[in-house]
């Protein structure tokens, strides 16, 4: 197998891995500092990822990402796989909690269901594919948030109205910042019934190796039992998202 593999074509992809891991520019100096390689095959490299499209010029010496690749991952995001890959793992999921589950996307200002696993029970919480779940009250919506960047976060609340959907719905701007900046730091979010009374939700996302978020699982249900965060279902929870990234990122 490994000599079926073209080592060219796999620098290429190192160049462009740096890109991902948060650089926003590179130099062909800074290339070759971080590869291993001499400033000459650095140049190489770069023109022709350039001439390929993969990277533009926007001043002597420095290159950024193409525009080809926002195409790229708008494809990749909506090509209607990423709920296949999920399914089996949210129906263990439903199975190991014995409540319902689901996984979400981001769409512009909510997080919308695109799968979901129900428990093997007479009476559970449903939720139907293609339900638009409000960001800043759901356990979804405040981690989507909580991973957004600063200008995205900034263009969401410059529109958004936090009405109050219950008693428990956080309608304040500081006091809903500070809680997405505590969902970051924990790593998980929570629904204390937000949105519907008495319905509670835990959710966590699930992420690239680079740290952005792609997707998310949630256990839900009427039970307040579902936010202790020291029972089985979180978790149960942290394990199906990892099950995941191992799944959408496994090497071949």
């Amino acid at each position: 197998m490994t000599s079926q593999l073209n080592g060219s074509v796999l620098k290429a992809f190192k160049i462009l891995d740096l890109f991902a891991a948060g650089q926003s520019e590179l130099t062909a100096k800074e290339t070759a500092d971080a590869l291993g390689i001499n400033m000459i095959t650095a140049h190489r490299f770069l023109h022709t990822l350039v001439h390929a499209g993969a990277l533009r010029v926007t001043s002597r010496g420095v290159f950024r990402l193409g525009y080809m690749f926002a195409d790229l991952g708008d494809r990749v995001l909506h090509d209607g796989n990423l709920p296949t890959i999920l399914q089996p793992i949210l129906d263990q999921l439903a199975r190991e909690t014995g409540e319902a589950c689901m996984a979400t996307e981001f769409d512009r200002d909510a997080a919308v269901c695109i799968a979901k696993a129900l428990p093997d029970r007479a009476l559970y919480v449903d939720i139907r594919i293609g339900s638009r779940l409000d960001a800043f009250c759901t356990a979804h919506g405040k981690l989507w948030l909580a991973h957004l960047s600063p200008d995205d976060q900034h263009r969401y609340f410059k529109n958004a109205r936090l009405t109050g959907m219950t008693d428990h719905t956080i309608t304040d701007l500081d006091d809903l910042r500070a809680e997405l900046a505590t969902i970051r730091d924990q790593g998980f979010s929570t629904n204390n019934g937000e949105r519907e009374k008495d319905i509670y939700a835990i959710a966590v996302p699930i992420l690239t190796k680079h740290g952005n978020m792609i997707s998310a699982f949630s256990v839900f249900g009427a039970s307040p039992a579902l936010l202790e965060t020291s029972s089985d279902t979180l978790k149960h929870l942290k394990y199906a998202a990892h099950s995941a990234q191992d799944a959408l990122f496994q090497s071949p």
